[in-house]
């Protein structure tokens, strides 16, 4: 097991100063207050500069405790982590907004047998256990790599027939065979990546990092990165909590108090409770009727609020720009050529901006894989579960159209599940902790959740993920999301399209803006109706 590893990799330049050099300019009659000016000077006799020092502390302490958080917006902290796990990732460091974060792919890195994460809590039997599941997770992803190489280039090459017996076929075949197997490994599984946050973000991490669903994990990380900043910046210890004990957080407190959910026993352990989460699970694949992405609810006026808008920010009135010429305005490349720029430039145009009124939510359920990947598109968010309160102890995974098409590689598959879920059940039947289980979870597995957005951020992830070239789960959500939105509104709905199709609409050559990365289909010849994927 590889230990997590964090690195200062870049801070602002006297952080601290900074931060209460903002603050001061707020009230300044002289102007902007320097950072420097706030120094303690080295030729000061002692007693004067304990008392600026004082001063400082004094301020800084005010400032936080009252909330005037921008302050410390302005210093941003980057590290690189390594060693984490896929699970920590989407659970913590990717469940909010105000990040920016670049790890490593496993859909085009292969993933090393030995890359994986080993709770602390398990007990010596149940690491065995453990570390055996592990392993056998990864000769089914190395046999389904192999397996899947021949559909996947069969796939590929009635789109580039011409790249017959070239290396570069055979690395991108390569890379799609790997993209569809990594389902099988758990989230277990070890990533490296850039992590850059504000200063008020890393204390946010710090005050709350007793969280679900990897207490254990993200709080060796995230005091490895406060200790980090300290070492940098140490003044910040002066306003820094302590993080809240697990008590104190809602979720703990509300299993605390109903005991007949089964969640934690007399000793504070976790326990499954496999009869509610049965019962949720059924009661939300009913209402998702066999889909992936249901709308659930939306302003139903959003057509005539955004066209409202429009108007508003030209000063015209109705008679003089109806609502379909408004919302053409706004969203129809050809007249707004903002849409086919490579940089999303929507929020910084005043008719953009107009996109924020019209907003949708939908229910969903995608495989921790597409969710992962999901979830980075921060202008959508969504409210994710306690993974482990959705466990039911019974095979509950995404199932990808190629494997359900290669019977071989459906047997592997199929297989992988049934024994991963016999080794959870396994575990959790010896008194393993079920925040230790959570992390054999494949890939695969179901997360069920409801997200909203707007259509600013809806009309952004959608032209991303539209895309032939995004991964194929969270591409057929986004189709099923746009139809779904084409129906209640469809004077909206008809330009939730790819890139490749906005930039012909705007009259941007080449249409692909992928270059050399082309998926090999003509996308912006094609209706919406019309887009087949296998991979």
């Amino acid at each position: 097991m590889q230990l997590p590893r964090v690195r200062l990799i870049n801070i602002f330049s006297h952080a601290y100063d900074n931060f209460l050099a903002t603050a001061r300019t707020c009230y300044s009659s002289k102007g902007i207050i320097e950072p420097d000016a706030l120094r303690v000077g080295s030729d000061l006799a002692a007693d004067e500069a304990e008392k600026q020092i004082k001063r400082k502390r004094s301020l800084a302490k005010s400032i936080y405790e009252a909330g005037h958080h921008t302050t410390l917006q302005h210093a941003h902290v980057q590290f690189a982590l390594e060693g984490v796990s896929r699970l920590f990732i989407w659970s913590f460091l990717h469940s909010h907004p105000f990040y920016n974060s670049e790890q490593v792919s496993q859909r085009y890195v292969a993933v090393a047998p030995e890359s994986f994460y080993i709770p602390q809590k398990l007990s010596e039997s149940g690491r065995r256990q453990f570390v055996a599941a592990v392993e056998a997770r990864v000769r089914d992803y190395q046999l389904l790599c192999e397996i899947l190489e021949q559909p996947a280039s069969e796939d590929y090459f009635a789109r580039f027939s011409g790249r017959r017996g070239t290396k570069r076929a055979d690395l991108e075949i390569r890379r799609k065979a790997q993209e569809i197997a990594r389902y099988v490994l758990p989230v277990a599984a070890l990533a490296y990546m850039y992590h850059t946050v504000s200063v008020v973000t890393l204390l946010r991490y710090w005050r709350i990092v007793n969280e679900f669903d990897t207490p254990c994990e993200q709080r060796r990380v995230v005091e490895a990165m406060v200790r980090a900043l300290l070492e940098h910046e140490p003044e910040f210890r002066h306003i820094i909590e302590d993080p809240l004990d697990p008590e104190e957080l809602p979720e703990y407190g509300f299993f605390a108090q109903r005991p007949e959910y089964a969640f934690f026993t007399a000793q504070q352990r976790w326990e499954v409770d496999l009869v509610h989460a049965k019962r949720f699970i059924e009661e939300f694949d009913a209402e998702l009727g066999g889909g992936t992405s249901r709308l659930v609810d939306f302003g139903s006026r959003n057509e005539q609020v955004l066209a409202d808008a429009v108007r508003e920010v030209l000063g015209m009135s109705r008679a003089e720009l109806d609502d379909d010429a408004a919302i053409a305005l706004v969203l129809d490349p050809a007249q707004n050529r903002l849409i086919g720029e490579a940089l999303n430039l929507s929020m910084h145009s005043k008719l953009g901006r107009a996109l924020f009124h019209a907003r949708y939510t939908f229910r969903k359920k995608l495989s921790h894989a597409a969710d992962s990947q999901d979830q980075r598109h921060r202008a959508t968010p969504a409210s994710r579960p306690i993974l482990m309160r959705h466990y039911t102890g019974e095979p509950d995974y995404y199932l990808p159209p190629i494997v359900a098409q290669t019977p071989a590689a459906l047997d592997v598959y199929e297989r992988a599940m049934r024994d991963q879920w016999n080794a959870m059940n396994e575990l959790l039947g010896g008194g393993e902790e079920p925040q230790a289980v959570a992390y054999l979870l494949p890939n695969a597995v179901n997360i069920r959740f409801t997200e909203s957005a707007d259509l600013f951020g809806l009309h952004h992830k959608m032209a991303m993920r539209l895309c032939y070239n995004s991964q194929e789960e969270i591409w057929r959500a986004c189709l099923e999301e746009a139809e779904e939105i084409s129906r209640v509104h469809p004077r909206i709905g008809r330009w939730l399209l790819p890139p490749c199709t906005l930039r012909k609409a705007a009259g941007k050559a080449p249409y692909c803006p992928e270059g050399e990365r082309f998926c090999g289909v003509a996308v912006w010849r094609l209706e919406r109706s019309d887009y087949q994927r296998v991979v």
